[in-house]
């Protein structure tokens, strides 16, 4: 018979069974598993920002995962855009281009398949990486795709036909794929509470130096003559090869993914080096990895197994559909046609020069609507803003298919002044709160793959909207134009309503709290609402030598 007590629970609210966790973890760890968890609770952000601040600037030996992530997905960002915006270029049209009674174009079909072979790549490097980060960690893995990336971009610099520029698109998609996910986990993991969102929402306005500064390359390089009018752009990644490969060479390995290894020392040594000596201590590292030992074993109990069959199961099946869902409504709300936003602006009737620079205001939008971002993080929950962000796109979205309808200059530049309006909504809500969202949502021992899932089901959105999107725009098919906004606002109302039954808030909680809550079945509209309790049915008596344990929880289900 159990010598456990049951704790009552007040109403609305779930409680841990931790009858389990008492046989599996010392006392004394789960103690220091609650105050951490009590500290990051009730820190401040100024708090947050002052124990972390040498890791956020970063410095020569203490480089850390948000500076790990300007370069990497800068990278990835420059060039999986900069394919599209060569589809109007001059030099790469007189290279690559097909006659037709309305001069030289990229057919469709061949668009589609530079636009789907990284997505191609994407998702082999996603399920290679999957894989091989929990078994030899992040740092080796990204080492390796950094090499091997370098080696790939000559196919693309020295293409002399469409095929090869696709082949080198597929090879270059595999190490993207790697770096598309390891930076997320990695900063879902080590930000405290207060600065989660901020800094996996940075990840997006790498996205948008990338695309900004491919942007920037290709208008620039639009006067000169010949072959390397196009191939300049793509030399221009080598730059950042070595200083990409020191910045991880330097950066810390992930405390979660040692304690997921059986390594809590070298873990507290990791959390030191991500935070400042003065007002974290020793004591406060021990402290933080009791509290992930303590949610590593509180999901064990919920799911013994680390395969992406796993991610399916139980629990976990609900939380993988929720990343896999917001990570494809991402190009469900219509998001894809920016993507193509020189292409859709000459097809709406702007000249090429003034849809180059158009494009370029576009795709600064990334980085003005993440710093925005962040204001509407502090003051708004995750939910609210991606299903209202989502809204809002469908409305704007609705308004650009209706102007495709007229023929007059001022319709024309209705038209591209909605598409910045709507990159911006999008750069504000959508773009940086998913990546907040696909790393809180996961549970800690199955993140890395649960990421990978959600990044496969964009990539393979991707490769849909890689098919149909030229399509819409071509004009030697659908030939649709702007009126195709018509049929993504119908895509991102219905995204709408999936996120008011299914996405739940996760702001300010800790992961063995968002644990709890999703192994309770508690509705997404009651994520906010619902107190969670982890600790405070433990208490510890030391009677001489012996410590009993006095009492504890048994699950409580949430009270409809």
């Amino acid at each position: 018979m159990s010598n456990y007590g049951i704790h009552e629970a007040p109403p609305n609210t779930v409680v841990a069974n931790n009858d389990d966790l008492a046989r599996r973890l010392d006392l004394h760890t789960i103690k220091d598993a609650a105050k951490a968890d009590e500290a990051e609770h009730t820190a401040t952000l100024w708090d947050a920002f002052r124990v972390h601040k040498k890791a956020i600037f970063g410095g020569s030996y203490n480089l850390r995962p948000w500076n790990e992530a300007e370069p990497q997905f800068s990278m990835e960002g420059y060039d999986v855009v900069v394919i599209g915006s060569f589809y109007e270029q001059p030099a790469f049209l007189k290279r690559f281009g097909q006659q037709t009674d309305k001069g030289l174009v990229i057919p469709a079909e061949w668009q589609s398949g530079l636009g789907n072979g990284s997505s191609a790549g994407g998702i082999l490097g996603l399920l290679l990486n999957g894989w091989a980060a929990d078994r030899y960690g992040p740092k080796i893995v990204m080492m390796i795709a950094i090499v091997a990336l370098t080696g790939f971009i000559f196919l693309s610099v020295f293409a002399t036909s469409l095929p090869m520029l696709v082949v080198a698109e597929i090879l270059c998609g595999i190490p993207w794929g790697i770096f598309q996910t390891l930076t997320t986990a990695y900063a879902s993991e080590v930000c405290p509470i207060q600065l989660r969102g901020y800094l996996t929402a940075y990840v997006n306005l790498c996205w948008g130096v990338g695309i900004l500064l491919s942007s920037g390359v290709v208008t620039a390089t639009l006067t000169i003559e010949g072959d390397w009018s196009w191939r300049l752009p793509f030399v221009v990644q080598w730059v950042w090869v070595i200083p990409l490969f020191l910045i991880v060479w330097f950066a810390p390995p992930s405390p979660w993914w040692l304690v997921r290894n059986n390594r809590p020392e070298d873990a507290e040594r990791a959390i030191m080096r991500l935070t400042n000596p003065d007002y974290f201590t020793p004591e406060d590292a021990k402290n933080a990895v009791a509290m992930m030992q303590h949610t590593t074993e509180l999901e064990k109990q919920a799911s013994e197994g680390t395969t992406y069959i796993d991610c399916f199961r139980k629990t976990d099946a609900r939380r993988t559909e929720i990343v896999m869902m917001v990570f494809a409504m991402q190009l469900l709300s219509g998001e894809n046609l920016i993507g193509q936003g020189v292409q859709f602006l000459v097809q709406a009737g702007i000249s090429t020069q003034l849809a180059f620079d158009l494009n370029m205001v576009l795709n600064a939008q990334f980085i003005i609507g993440t710093i925005v971002s962040w204001g509407l993080i502090y003051c708004f929950g995750r939910r609210t803003l991606y299903t209202v962000g989502m809204g809002t796109m469908a409305v704007v979205l609705i308004i650009i298919g209706g102007l495709g309808f007229m023929s007059s200059t001022s319709a024309n530049y209705a038209i591209g002044s909605l598409l910045i309006a709507l990159n911006f909504i999008y750069n504000a809500t959508l773009g940086p709160l998913c990546y907040t969202i696909i790393g809180e949502m996961s549970s800690t021992r199955l993140r890395q793959k649960s990421i990978v899932l959600s990044r496969i089901a964009y990539q393979i959105m991707n490769i849909i909207c890689g098919i149909i999107v030229p399509r819409m725009l071509s004009p030697t098919s659908w030939n649709w134009g702007p009126k195709s906004g018509l049929f993504w606002a119908g895509s991102a109302g219905l995204s709408t309503i999936y996120c008011l039954l299914r996405l739940p808030e996760s702001k300010g909680r800790s992961y063995g709290e968002l644990d709890l809550l999703f192994e309770n079945k508690v509705p997404a509209w009651r994520f906010k609402s619902t107190k969670v309790d982890q600790f405070g049915v433990h208490h510890i008596v030391q009677e001489g030598a012996d410590e009993e344990k006095k009492e504890t929880a048994q699950p409580v289900q949430h009270i409809e």
